[in-house]
């Protein structure tokens, strides 16, 4: 790279950095001194050396291997979405001195861990596939990074025996969390993990309390699945050439969708709830109060030409909380607009009971308001815990472990 290049590059980075800092201020986040530095310092674009500089400092992920289909397996995550996946691992201790696993190797973020750990910490990165290893290591290298730890294994088990772990951060989608993980944890350790519930994905902040682990914050996240023996995938079922439902939980297997059939031939329903959003954004806490309250919970997708059509209205055409009530469809619309500075939310639905379903949606937007629209605390306990040890909550059953999604 020549040195015009090399100061282009800077000035790129630069200005992404005052980018994603000025994205947190307006969320009323702080970006911490350490990752503003270790985002000016790691250069993003010895990690995506097939694109231009442009495209290595815009804020997007990039997508490093795909399967046969077009989906993508690996990537180098949007920065934004890096950015505050470190806020949450950071918390109000900072990284300084901490030993780091991070599963799913793309190398620029082990990159800012490193710089963010110092000297007398330590970064291990590990993915299940070769290739991707292979390249993370050629990128460690080509940026300065040779003292981070890069293997290839299948993260659902410990990667290396005895060792723990003050920090394990999870780049890939995972849909449960293994014992290994916790097990590899030191006594407060904290996990930073995108968990797939319901159809949607959240990092969740999770400290570890002796075999459990209790969460410090949320966001909301999208990253390519795991892969290995704690992959699996969701289902989806088409109710229309342009629409469909997403499941993603056990107890929605057995789900076919069938009754649903010719559910959008009837004329469609609107119900009020009554909640004012400010501003008109949204929650997603809201999405998932009702995936914990409403049997028959999924999530919508929605193709363009369905909602320009005028068939359906969703909040959000890539997956928005729907109810199937026996042979109709409930699922929340876009907001309503009041005035300039306030918006309601509103609740469609199809079918014979297209009322009916419609007005348990909003009854239970209406609860989450009267509730004090919370957010959730997540407890994650070992699969065989007894009921009497849980605590007050929804109950979400996986794999490894039990999820309670607690209001309070």
């Amino acid at each position: 790279m020549t040195a015009d290049m090399t100061t282009h590059a800077q000035q790129l980075r630069h200005c992404l950095v005052d980018t994603l800092a000025q994205g947190l201020t307006r969320r009323g986040l702080t970006l911490p001194a350490d990752i503003e530095r270790a985002l000016r310092t790691v250069p993003r674009d010895k990690f995506v050396p097939e694109i231009s500089l442009e495209q290595a400092y815009a804020d997007t992920a990039v997508v490093t291997k795909r399967r046969q289909d077009g989906t993508g397996i690996s990537s180098v995550s949007a920065p934004n979405m890096i950015t505050d996946m470190l806020v949450q691992a950071h918390g109000t201790r900072g990284l300084a001195g901490a030993h780091v696993l991070e599963i799913g190797s793309g190398g620029y973020n082990a990159a800012l861990l490193r710089e963010l750990v110092g000297e007398s910490g330590s970064v291990t990165t590990v993915d299940i596939d070769p290739e991707v290893t292979d390249r993370a290591r050629r990128c460690l290298d080509a940026a300065g990074y040779r003292d981070v730890t890069v293997m290839c294994a299948d993260a659902e088990y410990a990667v290396e025996d005895g060792r723990r772990y003050d920090l394990i951060i999870v780049t890939v989608g995972a849909w449960d969390i293994p014992p290994a993980w916790i097990r590899q944890l030191t006594d407060s350790g904290v996990l930073v993990v995108p968990l797939r519930t319901y159809g949607t994905t959240r990092s969740w902040e999770l400290r570890r309390s002796g075999d459990r682990l209790i969460s410090l914050g949320n966001m909301l996240a999208g990253f390519v699945p795991m892969q290995g023996a704690g992959q699996r995938e969701g289902r989806s079922i088409a109710l229309h050439e342009h629409v469909s439902l997403w499941l993603n939980e056990i107890d929605q297997q057995e789900f076919d969708g069938s009754h649903l059939d010719g559910v959008f031939a009837h004329e469609r329903c609107e119900i009020a709830s009554g909640v004012i959003v400010p501003g008109g954004r949204r929650s997603a806490d809201l999405d998932l109060w009702l995936a914990t309250r409403l049997p028959g919970f999924a999530m919508m997708i929605s193709q363009q030409a369905a909602i320009t059509s005028g068939l359906v209205g969703p909040a959000s055409p890539f997956g928005t909380p729907a109810l199937a009530h026996g042979a109709s469809l409930a699922y929340r619309g876009r907001l309503r607009p009041l005035s300039d500075t306030e918006f309601e939310y509103v609740v469609y639905g199809h079918g014979p009971e297209a009322d009916q379903a419609a007005r348990q949606m909003a009854d239970q937007i209406r609860a989450w308001d009267t509730a004090g629209r919370p957010a959730p605390t997540l407890h994650v306990t070992p699969i065989d815990a007894p009921d009497h040890q849980l605590p007050e909550g929804q109950v979400l059953t996986k794999r490894h472990s039990r999820l309670v999604f607690a209001w309070t």
